[in-house]
């Protein structure tokens, strides 16, 4: 008898199945969310499997993820399933029985599909996707991949240095994704249809013609003998020197989610989100994302109040979380707010602003946010502790905007508020770090001056400043592990002290060392693919979580893959680039003018605050000038429509 060849692109559920009542939280396996989309396998002739590279809890309401997964499947002849990282316990059962890396909405292998897109919010997600890729069967390197292989694409804001998986990927993709995922369907469609010409190269060729594709097996890097690199250049005259970002203009023109998944499964975030504005100009030093979403672009009134109607009929969430880098700094915030808390007075649907500034909150807003009685915690992002260091990292908020922005919330009826700042910024000094003891201090006691309370929380929340590429800051030096620990202990020794405030006074803070691995991913280039590969290998997975994370692993993996290179861990994270230094990511063209960010760097160190230019004159940092885009900001003079409350379901009456 001649034996059945099993079909590559059959669906695996049934030997799934058996493993889920072996591991923890199977229902996260299962797949079958309100809103999700399955499509005949058949009647597409582009298939796309999307990873978010992190568990279903947190990668499920991602809305990036979410957007693409709309846009792909309403084009004809693509369709779009979901994968997420599996846990180690499933992760060993499925490697055992010989289940791949599967999709959650036909359980169909991840290596049946033509193209794996991995959207990457933090470099930590880096060995989630080479453990996707080996359960899945396809070869973690991008130079032994066949034509059967999918093409794999990094986006995401990791993606504007992709040189450390350089290694891995086929693309990148820097920006926006929603026209760039189209425009490589067409190209696969292309190639598919003219019988693969030139086989995976030659597919790979057509995609780095496209605008905002970065191939990187189509470009070779030349290092000095001291280690930093002579330059990088194309290894082919048909590629560009350099690859631009990708700019969505017209965000009414692009209201995705217009259905979101809702989980069957606990989530980070349960709730409804409409992006209100993409991008940010207040210029924050340490910023990466409001340096690389340039220019604003808001979302109108009315297409805000669109997209928030069609989300809770969708979904029947109830809060509605208005997403930006900034909400508050929306032209038309408070137009926002009241008519959306008009329309849904009386009913189950809250409003939150999970982004909100210090000095853009006022007491309009706070009304309008909690006018249907919730009030949740409040989250604000003073980021330095001292007014020096904020002017070093030009967040201009005050320690007055920041009492008075706290009065009006406690007034309000809040009683807990998070302020987040950060340890180890550029010429930050241990002083500057027990500045926020005081603060809190004083959020305490104006919050219980002004509530007549003493029932008054502020929970002080620090992470480790890690400096990012296409920031003023990629030049400077990481504070070390050892050091931020030890100013850490400095601030919680401070807050602890005080008999008078101390206990209403949470402190959160993680260690110095995940910090130092994320530094070494986020500004690293091709010579880190062997520690991510050697770090993975040793069984580094989920390196975001705490109980997954070992920094020890990580320094013995670099020790081995960075030996021979006259490099190591300090030479990428500890050390301070010079202006005239080639950096790994100068390909990547954000827009933004290097020689702009290397002033905005020495004005740091000379303590001088740069205004918003969406309300000032132009600084010239090149985005607009250099994408062909322009800042898109109100007011409209548009109001929400319809005008009419939505009235509560009637209650039914009883019977006596």
């Amino acid at each position: 008898m001649t034996a059945t060849i099993p079909d590559p692109c059959a669906p695996v559920f049934d030997r799934l199945e058996q493993l889920l009542p072996r591991v923890q939280k199977p229902v996260q396996y299962v797949g079958g969310e309100v809103n999700a989309q399955v499509s005949e396998w058949g009647s597409a002739d582009v298939r796309w499997a999307l990873m978010y590279p992190d568990a279903y809890e947190v990668g499920l309401p991602n809305q990036g993820l979410q957007i693409l997964y709309e846009v792909l499947n309403e084009q004809d002849g693509t369709l779009a399933e979901r994968t997420y990282a599996v846990w180690p316990d499933l992760a060993a059962l499925m490697r055992e029985n010989g289940v791949p890396q599967f999709t959650l909405e036909s359980h169909r292998p991840v290596a049946a599909f033509d193209v794996l897109g991995v959207s990457f919010s933090t470099e930590l997600g880096y060995t989630n996707m080479l453990e996707a890729l080996d359960l899945a069967g396809i070869p973690l390197h991008s130079v032994d991949r066949t034509e059967a292989h999918p093409v794999v694409v990094a986006g995401g804001h990791a993606a504007f240095n992709p040189e450390p998986i350089s290694d891995f990927v086929d693309i990148a993709v820097a920006g926006d994704g929603e026209t760039v995922v189209l425009a490589i369907s067409e190209a696969v469609r292309a190639w598919k249809n003219g019988g693969r010409p030139g086989g995976r190269d030659g597919l790979l060729l057509s995609l780095a013609a496209l605008d905002h594709v970065y191939v990187p097996r189509f470009y070779d890097v030349e290092y000095l003998p001291d280690g930093r690199i002579r330059r990088v250049v194309p290894s082919r005259p048909d590629v560009p020197w350099r690859v631009a970002k990708s700019t969505l203009t017209d965000l009414d023109a692009w209201p995705y989610p217009r259905t979101p998944l809702v989980p069957i499964a606990e989530t980070v975030h349960e709730r409804a989100s409409v992006e209100i504005f993409r991008g940010c100009t207040r210029g924050c030093r340490f910023c990466q994302a409001g340096m690389i979403t340039r220019p604003v672009r808001e979302r109108s009134i009315t297409g805000i109040g669109e997209m928030v109607q069609a989300a809770v009929a969708a979904t029947g969430f109830e809060e509605v979380g208005l997403l930006s880098l900034s909400s508050a700094d929306h032209s038309e915030i408070g137009e926002v707010a009241k008519g959306l808390a008009d329309r849904y007075e009386g009913s189950n649907t809250s409003l939150s602003l999970p982004s909100t500034r210090v000095d853009a909150f006022n007491v309009d807003l706070a009304n309008e946010l909690s006018r249907n009685g919730r009030r949740s915690g409040l989250t604000f992002a003073p980021e330095g502790g001292s007014e020096r260091i904020r002017a070093v990292i030009n967040k201009m908020v005050t320690e007055e905007d920041l009492v008075r922005t706290v009065t009006t919330a406690y007034a309000a009826g809040w009683r807990q508020v998070k302020l987040y700042f950060m340890c180890g910024l550029p010429t930050e000094t241990d002083e500057d770090v027990l500045q926020i003891a005081r603060l809190a201090r004083e959020v305490i006691r104006v919050g219980r001056e002004v509530s007549g309370s003493r029932d008054i929380r502020c929970t002080v929340s620090i992470g480790g400043f890690v400096p990012k590429p296409h920031t003023p800051f990629q030049w400077a030096a990481q504070l070390g592990h050892e050091e931020t620990d030890a100013r850490l202990a400095l601030l919680r020794d401070e807050i602890r002290a005080d008999r008078q405030f101390g206990k209403a006074i949470g402190v959160r803070y993680h260690d110095g060392k995940p910090g130092i691995v994320e530094g070494l991913l986020s500004r690293g280039d091709r010579r880190v693919g062997r520690v991510i590969e050697q770090a993975w290998r040793d069984g580094a997975r989920f390196d975001g979580w705490s109980e997954h994370f070992s920094f020890d692993r990580w320094m013995t993996a670099a020790e081995r893959g960075l030996e021979g290179t006259g490099v190591d861990v300090a030479w990428f994270t500890t050390r301070e680039r010079q202006h005239d230094e080639v950096l790994p990511w100068d390909h990547i063209d954000s827009g933004l003018d290097k020689e702009w960010l290397w002033q905005d760097w020495q004005d740091a160190l000379d303590e001088v605050e740069v205004d918003d230019c969406r309300w000032t004159p132009c600084f010239d940092c090149g985005v607009c000038d250099q994408m062909g885009t322009a800042i898109e900001v109100g007011p409209t003079g548009r109001v929400l429509i319809p005008l009419e409350p939505i009235s509560p379901a009637p209650l039914l009456a009883t019977q006596a």
